[in-house]
């Protein structure tokens, strides 16, 4: 596998260390739009080729796959072009910014029948993948209550760094620059935790987001900080359970956490990842009466990264493709439906 990384930001070496370390697959070249920063990335990674463009990548043509880890706002340009060229393509979530732009991706990868899949990280996590067996293998009983929480503090401290004077985190802040806000970057990943963890998509949905005064005017130079910074949601799931999901960057002494909690009616399960660590453990059998819990160690599981890779080797279809990501995005954009018209609004199937 020949594989070209378009966009040298933040996430672009993890891909690169990532996809690095798996037997047959060779980073060939990299494109990002700053000249020095492409070569700079390139020189750290070792990597041959360096573009500023990807029609210029796409002249050369020497590759066979892609990881798109441009900013959101140009997933769907990119992404496109990738497909036209025959290329597989890893992107990072989410698929794009709207749903009929992710809807309109998700239907060029099914047309080309190339492998695509959506670098939703959290499914590398082995406590979330156990969880679901135990929901799926029916130790749980019948799902009737999910609790799933996304909580960072980066508004609120500078464990990764000071936001108010980095680009790399103030255009997140931004709607005008691409932002979906808390909903939109991080609440996918726990939408899809929770979606995947009970094998069943959201039905309908009842959504807040908040955006809270930041600094004065809420603007720093060409950043309009109006996205939303915080977002609940109460949910019906089309098994029939119900939940609440939430999200926020305001969730002091939480820097990176991701909570979930599946209740049955013989059992419950609750994976806790932070970035100290992950823990799973369950309750069920003769715990139930006295709601007592067990821990419980989860195998390994492959990484997204190598999934895809030996999706691509195989050339079989591989999860989370566009097709999901796509209705992930459709349960975003209902949400902002939902707060602007406070009200319940259904997912269509």
């Amino acid at each position: 596998m020949r594989l070209l990384v378009l966009g040298t930001g933040g996430m672009a070496a993890n891909h690169v260390q990532h996809f690095g370390a798996i037997e047959g697959v060779e980073v060939v070249a990299a494109v990002d739009v700053d000249a020095q920063r492409v070569h700079d990335f390139a020189e750290i990674h070792r990597i041959p080729r360096t573009f500023t463009s990807l029609a210029e990548a796409l002249a050369w043509g020497e590759f066979d796959t892609a990881t798109n880890v441009t900013p959101d706002r140009v997933h769907y340009a990119t992404t496109l072009a990738l497909l036209e060229a025959g290329k597989h393509v890893m992107c990072e979530k989410p698929l794009a910014e709207n749903y009929p732009h992710a809807e309109e991706m998700a239907r060029a990868a099914e047309r080309s029948g190339l492998v695509n899949m959506v670098n939703l990280t959290y499914r590398n996590v082995a406590a979330l993948q156990a969880a679901r067996e135990m929901a799926l293998g029916g130790s749980l009983g019948c799902i009737r209550h999910v609790e799933a929480s996304y909580l960072q503090s980066w508004l609120v401290s500078k464990a990764w760094g000071d936001w108010a004077n980095d680009d790399k985190w103030l255009w997140r802040l931004s709607t005008r620059h691409g932002s979906n806000g808390v909903l939109g970057d991080v609440g996918i990943h726990i939408l899809d935790f929770a979606s995947y963890g009970i094998d069943s998509d959201v039905l309908r949905l009842s959504a807040r987001l908040k955006t809270f005064d930041k600094v004065p005017g809420n603007r720093i130079g060409e950043y309009e900080l109006d996205a939303n910074d915080s977002m609940t949601m109460s949910v019906e799931f089309g098994n029939g359970a119900t939940g609440v999901i939430h999200a926020s960057r305001w969730a002091t002494g939480h820097i990176n956490d991701l909570r979930l909690r599946i209740h049955g009616d013989r059992g419950a399960v609750e994976v806790i990842h932070t970035i100290g660590g992950t823990s799973l453990r369950v309750c069920q059998g003769q715990d139930v009466d006295p709601g007592a819990w067990t821990d419980v160690v989860a195998p390994p599981v492959p990484t997204n990264y190598q999934r895809f890779a030996a999706a691509v080797a195989a050339r079989t279809p591989v999860e989370p493709g566009f097709r999901h990501a796509a209705r992930l995005q459709r349960v975003i954009d209902l949400a902002v439906q939902s707060d602007a018209e406070r009200r319940e609004v259904s997912v269509p199937a």
